[in-house]
């Protein structure tokens, strides 16, 4: 079965595990945290709630198969070591988004934290070019979304 894609058995087993891993994670701050939006003052083009999910899964598989992709390059080399450092902060803050900004119903807190992750998803899509141009092109449109949302963040803190 995988190895139509060019993998092992094994390694089909594992990507499969790393996009599963990274979607999972990815979804626990919505379900510790929820997206509770009543105090949001929406502006007018926030999008329609039943986008999110579908969105951030689409874009937690990719993250997840960039992630396969630039591990399986080998981390004994160091551009592959200082991608996946990389990866993890941004992830990191990723997670920490929306505890902030739903948890706390703090917007001004949540646009510093999108604008941190915002700069290194840009470096981690630069530092994934080292190693595999494929899987940072699978990071671009998780930075278009980004960048979408540091404006609705933006909108939010400024109406608030």
């Amino acid at each position: 079965m995988f190895q139509r894609y060019g993998l092992t058995t094994r390694e089909g087993v594992i990507a499969l595990g790393v996009i599963l891993s990274v979607n999972a994670l990815g979804a626990l701050p919505a379900v510790f945290f929820g997206a509770d939006t009543g105090w949001i003052d929406r502006p007018w083009f926030y999008p329609p709630e039943i986008l999110f999910p579908i969105v951030w899964t689409l874009l937690f598989t990719l993250m997840g198969a960039a992630l396969f992709i630039v591990w399986r390059h080998g981390t004994d080399q160091r551009s592959v070591q200082v991608a996946l450092s990389i990866f993890a902060i941004q992830f990191a803050l990723n997670l920490g988004w929306t505890p902030v900004f739903f948890g706390l119903q703090r917007a001004d807190l949540g646009l510093v934290l999108i604008l941190l992750l915002w700069a290194t998803i840009v470096a981690t899509i630069v530092l994934f070019s080292r190693v595999s141009r494929i899987a940072a092109a699978l990071l671009v449109p998780y930075l278009g979304w980004v960048s979408f949302a540091v404006i609705l963040n933006y909108a939010i803190y400024a109406a608030g």
